[in-house]
């Protein structure tokens, strides 16, 4: 189930959504729409997903994703949640309420993302699963950081 939802709202929806608003609405800036969607799936339910998960399951992180098989990282976990789910809400805040805040909402999370990526990577030993949230970090990364550059030109 974990790796389904990271893919589905790392690439399947947003992509689909930008596909199906670009087809209803010609003219539309790919960049601007496919930005919205990023935020919208990428930030907003990933995010807040994970960050619900590793507030009340903080041991599938810890264990599966981080390679701890204490309980002694739980409260960092939880925090790491804490900070998941605001980025998750702020990015559904964004897109239902604020689209004015999609750029900056995008700027925090891709940061973020892109901060927690490099570090998987760097780190030796990987298991399979922590392979997942590695790539899909950088990859969502880029795409909203690209999303704030165009925004910012705009």
């Amino acid at each position: 189930m974990y790796l389904v939802s990271v893919i589905a709202t790392t690439f399947v929806l947003p992509l689909l959504a930008t596909i199906i608003e670009l087809v209803a609405s010609p003219g539309s800036d790919p960049l601007v729409v496919a930005g919205k969607w990023f935020v919208f799936f990428g930030v907003g339910i990933r995010l807040l997903l994970a960050g619900l998960s590793q507030i009340f399951r903080p041991g599938f992180t810890a264990k599966n994703l981080l390679g701890i098989e204490t309980d002694d990282a739980n409260q960092v976990v939880q925090e790491l949640g804490f900070a998941n789910t605001a980025m998750g809400i702020a990015g559904l805040v964004a897109y239902f309420f604020a689209p004015s805040w999609l750029p900056a909402v995008a700027a925090i999370a891709g940061i973020f993302l892109l901060l927690a990526g490099l570090r998987h990577l760097v780190k030796k030993g990987k298991s399979a699963t922590e392979w997942i949230p590695t790539i899909t970090d950088l990859i969502l990364a880029v795409v909203l950081l690209a999303f704030v550059v165009v925004s910012l030109l705009a």
